[in-house]
């Protein structure tokens, strides 16, 4: 077996290379030691996780921070599966992307702007409703 070395008390460490830095399983070592108590553990955090995305999911539609608390959920998996890592790493480089996009000041400029109109657009609506109808409300508007 050829361990790098011709000296026969000199051993060398072998490393995984399947894996890019700072990627694997964040359990402890003594969790690590039994591959039955490993995968219980993550199973947990499989199942933890899956309870968090999920209610992420049901906020979306109601009140409440839905998208932070299913980047919550992922980031639980993320202390145990490689696939959850990697998407929060491209998540992360495409927010800051983003971020970066948005202070550009041409960006934030045509922003103001689309905004103003956009603004504007609305109050014309409003006062030309208001004009016509008053403080009614749309459903209590009979025709006229």
């Amino acid at each position: 077996m050829n361990t790098g070395s011709d000296e026969p008390g000199e051993a060398t460490v072998v490393t995984d290379s399947t894996k890019p830095d700072g990627l694997g399983s964040k359990a402890p070592a003594f969790i690590k030691k039994s591959r039955t108590l490993h995968l219980s553990w993550q199973v947990g955090v499989f199942v933890v996780g899956l309870a968090v995305v999920v209610l992420g999911i049901i906020m979306l539609p109601l009140p409440g921070p839905g998208w932070v608390v299913i980047f919550a959920g992922m980031a639980i998996w993320a202390t145990e599966f490689v696939w959850a890592q990697l998407v929060l790493r491209w998540t992360k480089r495409k927010v800051t992307e983003a971020a970066q996009k948005a202070l550009d000041p041409k960006v934030r400029r045509r922003n103001i702007i689309l905004t103003s109109v956009a603004l504007v657009i609305i109050g014309v609506l409003a006062g030309v409703y208001l004009w016509k109808y008053g403080l009614e409300m749309p459903w209590n508007i009979k025709n006229q």
